[in-house]
């Protein structure tokens, strides 16, 4: 799907849509409880989707209508199921952990880059717990007795891994221990609160986890919480253009560490008010920053946009792991920005960006990733002339109503 972007200024007030990643970890906390639970998660997405499918695969019940998930929880589980991962790394890591401490075997189907990006060392860890491992293109078959209680994985390779592990352990009991840097600790926190909304029997000492074995009490009625990733491209969009943009439904004291935009946002130099639950960003004079990634390295694509609105020069760092997500992201970003003029160089870890150079309309590509065709409708605002996206339609991935809600912002929705 190619879309043409026109160069035409946004502003107004949106609502964020519902997390993304929280939605992934209610769901399976209520899949492992003892009654049912519904979450409201007012959009969804082909990610969110995704393990839904694959706990119902496993012997869940799960239905969405009217902006609610109802989730009848997990009774007996389904031995030899077949779990469409579709292109969810999230589901992947979450859910092969989690099959081995229900006790089954599974095969897992995997689309787009999901098949190529690394399970190691989570595969490792498992193998020599009794799990065996067998893939065949994009599916994956995972089988065995779990065996042992004490269980160790490096923390700065993916918080995906620790994650699935702690769900692992509420099925199964014992201790997991992180070694090493713990980077994107945020979302491991965003797990451990779940687990405790749902009072699993999870106790932390430092970089040591213990779990009892045991089902979920589970909650009746839960709210998913707004989504800071995804706000994270309006704001932006607001500091880097022309009008001001207010994102509501946003929690400042959730654990999600995407949050962090705000404080780079106000290193950039961008103007900003922040209400109980809503952010304002204004347009501008922004200055070149250092920026860390190594804890939300989902910001970079869209940080590096409005690095290029920034004077200066930005250096964005400890972003290697950037090249195993749904496209290698180092690349794509400085291919998007360098195809409209933008100077961007790719660094051993990073990038470097050399802000305020005219930019001009062409066409790109989003590499089938949501998160750069989201920041190519942003970066279209300092466009002279279109800028046409070809693979617009990944945005279905995380947001499926982006485009439509970049609509209405062009007609400066009010609040």
């Amino acid at each position: 799907m190619i879309k043409e972007i026109n160069s035409l200024p946004i502003g107004g007030c949106i609502a964020a849509i519902a997390s993304k990643s929280e939605a992934h970890r209610l769901l399976i906390c209520a899949a492992l409880g003892d009654k049912k639970t519904n979450i409201s998660c007012p959009q969804t997405s082909k990610d969110i989707q995704a393990t839904a499918d694959c706990l119902c695969a496993l012997g869940a019940d799960i239905t969405y209508q009217n902006g609610v998930y109802a989730v009848t929880p997990i009774q007996t589980p389904v031995d030899n199921a077949v779990l469409p991962c579709g292109e969810s790394g999230s589901t992947l890591r979450f859910l092969i952990p989690l099959v081995c401490g229900l006790g089954v075997s599974a095969v897992f189907e995997m689309q787009g880059r999901l098949p190529e990006r690394p399970l190691s060392p989570l595969q490792e860890e498992l193998e020599s717990h009794g799990i065996r491992f067998e893939k065949d293109g994009n599916r994956l078959s995972v089988g065995g007795k779990l065996q042992g209680n004490d269980f160790s994985i490096a923390a700065n390779v993916s918080s995906q891994f620790i994650s699935g592990l702690l769900f692992m352990l509420t099925r199964h009991g014992g201790t997991l221990t992180m070694t090493g840097t713990v980077e994107s600790a945020a979302y491991i926190d965003m797990t451990v609160r779940a687990l405790h909304k749902f009072n699993a029997a999870l106790q932390q000492e430092d970089n040591r986890f213990t779990v009892q074995k045991g089902v979920l009490t589970a909650e009746t009625n839960l709210q998913t919480e707004g989504d800071w990733s995804n706000a994270a491209f309006f704001l932006c969009a607001a500091a880097i253009g022309k009008k001001p943009i207010t994102v509501t439904g946003l929690d400042l004291a959730c654990a999600q560490g995407d949050k962090k935009i705000i404080a780079i946002l106000k290193q950039f130099g961008a103007e900003m008010k922040t209400d109980k639950n809503s952010i304002t960003v204004y347009p501008s004079a922004l200055q070149a920053t250092d920026i860390d990634a190594a804890q939300i390295p989902d910001l970079v694509p869209i940080l590096a946009v409005t690095a290029c609105a920034a004077k200066g020069t930005t250096r964005i760092y400890n972003a290697q792991r950037l090249r195993i997500k749904e496209s290698d992201r180092l690349q794509t970003t400085a291919d998007l920005l360098n195809t409209l003029g933008a100077a961007v160089t790719i660094t051993e870890d990073g990038l470097l960006i050399e802000g305020q150079k005219p930019l001009h309309g062409a066409l790109v590509d989003s590499a089938n990733d949501h998160r750069i065709a989201m920041s190519a409708a942003v970066i279209a605002q300092l466009c002279d002339g279109t800028l046409k996206l070809d693979g617009a339609d990944a945005v279905a991935k995380s947001y499926p109503a982006f485009w439509e809600d970049l609509e209405k912002l062009k007609g400066e929705q009010p609040c």
